[in-house]
């Protein structure tokens, strides 16, 4: 396995490319000359990143497509493949959150956080992977959360999702070593993208608690998008396992190593 990837030339596929982080990891990598093969259930976000990463002389194809769609992550490799010939580096950035304790969210609701932000990287990564295992060097990068390392309250379908997506990753990741595919899970911290406003909430939230929830996430998610690209692509282009996005990322990382049952006792105690 090469021990650095150079993304010019590579083509990679981003899922929830309309927005955020997905957005930004586009505008990155075609800055650094890799071709693109973007994704979003919204064509206007879609259309929105390809403005924002502007004239370039990458290749550049879209696709709008609900990721939860069982359907659609083979869909979307033929079109790859048929676009592209191929690609080297598939992003599964795509993501959904609820608000609510367990007994406030309906089980359809859960089931949906599931699809979308754990079932999807399955099939994403069952879709792409014989494109990925014909290249010389190639990358599969799943995007985890904080809440994949922690979990909250308030989190219960999210926070499943993500330790799945991390859980799945790593067990991958040991499957194909010694072979030309890597794999990297991210866990980001508070990154300033859509996903608390765009979360469902509960039926009976009153407006007073989603005004609060919103503020505790305004003041929870600080990082730039931006930001958060440069520090993924930092560590994917050095192949790293895993990759730790803000220093809210980073402490709650140390106290779940020193209190991995009492963590979020202590996390309480240091932000009050």
């Amino acid at each position: 396995m090469a021990d650095r990837l150079d993304f010019s030339g590579m083509t990679a596929v981003i899922t929830g490319a309309g927005s955020g982080i997905g957005a930004a990891l586009a505008k990155a990598l075609a800055d650094r000359g890799a071709h693109l093969a973007l994704s979003d259930i919204r064509e206007q976000g879609l259309n929105q990143t390809r403005e924002i990463i502007g004239d370039t002389p990458v290749r550049i194809t879209t696709a709008v497509m609900d990721v939860a769609d069982k359907a659609a992550p083979t869909a979307f490799a033929d079109q790859v493949r048929a676009d592209h010939g191929g690609a080297a580096l598939v992003f599964n950035n795509a993501g959904i959150a609820i608000g609510g304790t367990f007994d406030r969210v309906p089980e359809a609701d859960f089931d949906r956080v599931m699809e979308v932000n754990f079932h999807a990287v399955v099939r994403m990564t069952r879709a792409f992977l014989p494109l990925l295992q014909a290249e010389r060097a190639a990358q599969l990068v799943n995007i985890s959360s904080l809440f994949g390392i922690i979990a909250p309250p308030g989190q219960t379908a999210y926070s499943a999702a993500k330790f799945a997506v991390r859980g799945f990753s790593m067990s991958l990741a040991h499957e194909l070593e010694g072979t030309n595919v890597g794999v990297t899970v991210v866990h980001p911290g508070g990154v300033n993208t859509r996903i608390a406003e765009d979360a469902k909430k509960p039926a009976d939230a009153t407006n007073e608690e989603i005004a609060e929830q919103m503020e505790k996430a305004r003041q929870a998610l600080v990082m730039p998008p931006p930001d958060a690209a440069e520090i993924i692509l930092r560590h994917v282009e050095k192949r790293a396992r895993r990759v730790l996005v803000g220093r809210d990322a980073h402490m709650a990382t140390q106290l779940e190593r020193l209190f991995p049952i009492r963590y979020f006792d202590h996390m309480k105690s240091r932000l009050s």
